[in-house]
């Protein structure tokens, strides 16, 4: 199984003096939300040879030792001169150190908020930095005439790619990128990675999505062969595909009608953690997010923001027993510009006390604002259970916000075909997950198909909105639980669950050989692994191949769901 690989470094060439060095995390490496599905990761850095070198993007410090002696087996750090950074976070800390302490005649070479948290990081002021600021170039020679172009977003305002034109490589750190591990360098097959660079996307472009479209702008112009992506396979042969898609995708958030402002300052990340958590489950909802880093924003578009936006979140950590001076001006501007018929939302990570998270939501409540859900306090570091409480709440909220803002259509009668679609008669079933030991869901459910006969599988159609589709992903388990006629279960798995309120409460369950639950009261189950999944509007057709099942009640008959009509509402 992947999970039992060790931790190690692939060396290729990929163009004219580079080489690409490949750190792998065959298991998961992180709690954020984009490392949910489990399938371990690459911290992709690169090494350019010309007259004088240059090292992209160094990974964190999971990476420092194993990628330092790959290094020093293969190229004189001594001979290093430069060290590009796409953009700095403490994270990549100690490998900078470790860099340093051999090579310590390293310039380093970033964006100008990049240099700031380059500082602020190293801990130290004296260091050798040439700063970036999108016309400069930097002749490496043997025709590497570096180009620089600065693509920020909230979550990383030091954003910077770097364009090598005698490679024809674009070097995009964060953007193009998928969190998988194997042992493909290249995308080969490139339409294999589409649903894993789709869930990347989701995670953390989605929040950003008019930087990302500012971004491919500026990018557009470059006669680019492939992307030197920070994380998964280089991209080239899907190039133009994936560069396609992230313009229809960016275009989604941005066309979407309803806006929720999310506001955050984050000390050491968790907060950072939680917003892109929360920012998930509201795109999910088909609700576009504006998020805003206050530590890099300006008052006025703080205000822009907030005036346009249905509903407010804003996150904070507690320094000092207080909320951070950019949130305390956000928090100002939302109370002196924003009406306070807006559904609001506070959350916070903290390390000993959480006053900011308190004085945040006494203030906005005493302004009058409503709340889309209880104040969310995390102490220390998110956890998976934490992370999966967040992207509910962000969806829930979104609903919310949509309902305020009235743009469900008007119930009108159905006409001649919805009523002949709800003529389809479906099984009524109830889908059940588990992942990552901690975290099980569930979702009542009719679309459900047959689909092949070798192997036997079934498709299950999943609202975007639902919380259980975040665990259905490829590879993912699944139990098919095939309700017999009676209300007892149906009425249980209808109704609605609050973030993190345990489906399984009060109900019987066994457990299956595959981790999932099984609702012994049931008629049937089926044991069964998601192969793949397909967009489809407002679901995602999931494909599942059964593994294993048993009729539990050979007497009962099977439920179905009548409905009056095709529509929804």
């Amino acid at each position: 199984m992947l999970e039992t690989k060790p931790r190690d470094v692939q060396v290729l060439p990929i163009g004219i003096d580079t080489t690409i060095v490949r750190s792998r995390s065959w298991a998961r490496l992180r709690f954020e939300i984009e490392y949910a599905l489990a399938k371990g990761t690459t911290a992709n850095s690169y090494f350019i040879q010309g007259d004088k070198t240059a090292l992209i993007d160094p990974p964190g410090e999971t990476f420092s030792q194993i990628y330092l002696e790959a290094l020093q087996q293969r190229f004189d750090l001594k001979s290093l001169d430069y060290v590009i950074l796409g953009h700095v976070n403490p994270n990549r800390a100690a490998t900078l150190k470790a860099l340093l302490e051999v090579a310590p005649q390293i310039t380093f070479v970033c964006s100008n908020p990049g240099a700031k948290n380059l500082r602020t990081t190293m801990e130290s002021e004296d260091l050798s930095i040439l700063v970036m600021r999108g016309d400069e170039t930097l002749d490496l020679g043997r025709g590497h005439l570096l180009q620089f172009i600065p693509t920020p977003n909230p979550r990383y305002p030091d954003h910077l790619c770097t364009y090598d034109p005698q490679t024809e490589i674009l070097y995009t750190d964060k953007l193009f990128g998928a969190h998988l591990c194997g042992e493909q360098v290249f995308d080969e097959g490139w339409e294999i990675f589409n649903e894993d660079r789709r869930y990347y996307f989701d995670c953390v472009m989605a929040p950003h999505a008019r930087q990302v479209e500012t971004a491919l702008e500026k990018l557009a112009e470059l006669p680019v062969r492939m992307y030197g992506v920070g994380h998964g396979p280089i991209v080239r042969y899907g190039l133009i595909e994936l560069t396609q898609a992230y313009r229809q995708w960016s275009k989604q958030q941005t066309s979407q009608d309803i806006t929720v402002a999310l506001l955050y300052a984050s000390a050491y990340g968790s907060t950072a953690t939680l917003a892109q958590a929360i920012a998930r489950g509201i795109t999910k909802a088909g609700v576009a997010v504006e998020s805003i880093n206050c530590e890099f924003a300006e008052p006025d578009e703080i205000r822009t923001a907030v005036e346009k936006a249905a509903g407010i979140v804003i996150g904070s950590p507690t320094l000092g027993g207080h909320a951070p001076t950019p949130i305390q001006t956000a928090l100002g501007i939302i109370l002196s510009t924003s009406s306070s018929n807006r559904l609001a939302g506070v959350f916070g990570s903290f390390g000993w006390s959480g006053e900011a998270i308190e004085l945040i939501e006494g203030k906005l409540k005493d302004a009058g604002y409503r709340f889309g859900f209880d104040p969310i306090r995390v102490k220390f570091k998110p956890t998976d259970v934490t992370l999966q409480l967040c992207e509910e709440t962000g969806t829930d909220f979104a609903q919310s916000v949509k309902r305020a803002k009235k743009v469900r259509i008007a119930r009108q009668p159905a006409s001649n075909v919805e009523q002949a679609v709800g003529r389809i008669v479906g099984s009524l079933c109830v889908v059940t997950t588990k992942k990552h030991e901690e975290i099980s869901s569930a979702m009542l459910a009719s679309w459900v198909s047959q689909a092949t006969f070798n192997p036997p599988g079934l498709t299950v159609a999943v609202a975007k909105d639902r919380a259980i589709e975040s665990m259905l992903h490829s590879g993912d388990k699944l139990v098919l639980n095939v309700l017999a006629e009676g209300r007892q279960l149906r009425k249980h798995f209808m109704k609605s669950f609050a973030p993190g309120e345990d489906r399984f409460a009060n109900v019987a369950t066994e457990t299956s050989e595959n981790g999932c639950p099984i609702l012994t009261d049931a008629l049937a189950y089926l044991e069964c692994t998601v192969n793949n999944r397909m967009e489809a509007g407002d679901h995602w057709i999931v494909y599942a191949i059964v593994d294993n099942g048993k009729v539990l009640n050979p007497d009962g008959v099977t439920a179905v769901h009548h409905r009056k009509s095709g529509n929804h509402y």
